[in-house]
C-alpha cells in the first residue's frame, strides 16, 4: 500500500513535500521508529479517543504515553480509548493499527503534544506496517497550527513517577 490515499491526497492538495521511509513489518509506532532508525521523539504516534461527543485523535511523540486525564481535562470531555472495530471504520484505507497522525485528512477532530512543536522532522505512520511519511517538521507545524495543542503525554519514566 506505501501511503493510504486519503493522506496522499490530504498532502498533495495541501501542497507539502513528503517522502517515504521503508521498514520492516512493525506493529507499534516506536518499533516503526526503531526499524526506521527515526528518533523515537521525532515519530508523531496517533491515539484515538472518544465519548458521546464523537472522536478526536491525540498525537504524541512516539517514546512517550498519553495522559488520558490530561487531554480530557484540556478539552473539557470525558475521553476514552476507541475500540479496533471503531478504528477500522474511521480509517478503512489503513491497516488496523497503522494510523496516520494526520487524521483531520479523515475528518476528525485532533489534539496534539507540544513537544512535537520543534522537530526538525517528523515522521508518521503511512496506513500501513511498513512505511512512514517523512515531513519536514515546520510542514508538520503548518498542517498542525489551527488545531488545539498542549502537554498531553509524557515519557515513560515521568508517567510511572506521577501514578506510582
Amino acid at each position: 500500500m506505501a501511503i493510504a490515499r486519503t493522506i496522499k491526497s490530504y498532502l498533495d492538495e495541501r501542497g507539502v513535500e513528503y517522502d517515504t521511509v521503508e521498514h520492516s513489518h512493525t506493529e507499534t509506532a516506536m518499533d516503526s521508529a526503531k526499524s526506521a532508525h527515526v528518533p523515537p521523539h521525532q515519530m508523531a504516534k496517533a491515539v484515538v479517543l472518544e465519548d458521546e461527543d464523537g472522536y478526536i485523535v491525540s498525537v504524541l511523540p512516539s517514546n512517550n504515553r498519553l495522559n488520558l486525564g490530561w487531554v480530557s481535562e484540556e478539552l473539557n470531555r470525558e475521553l476514552r480509548l476507541a475500540s479496533e472495530p471503531e478504528l477500522r471504520q474511521l480509517f478503512d484505507d489503513c491497516d488496523t493499527g497503522a494510523i496516520p497522525a494526520l487524521s483531520e485528512a479523515y475528518g476528525l477532530k485532533v489534539i496534539w503534544d507540544d513537544q512535537l512543536k520543534h522537530a526538525s522532522d517528523i515522521y508518521i505512520e503511512a496506513g500501513d506496517h511498513e512505511h512512514l511519511i517523512h515531513l519536514r517538521g515546520s510542514d508538520f507545524q503548518q498542517l498542525m497550527e489551527s488545531l488545539p495543542h498542549s502537554i498531553i503525554s509524557a515519557g515513560k519514566e515521568y508517567s510511572r513517577w506521577v501514578y506510582e
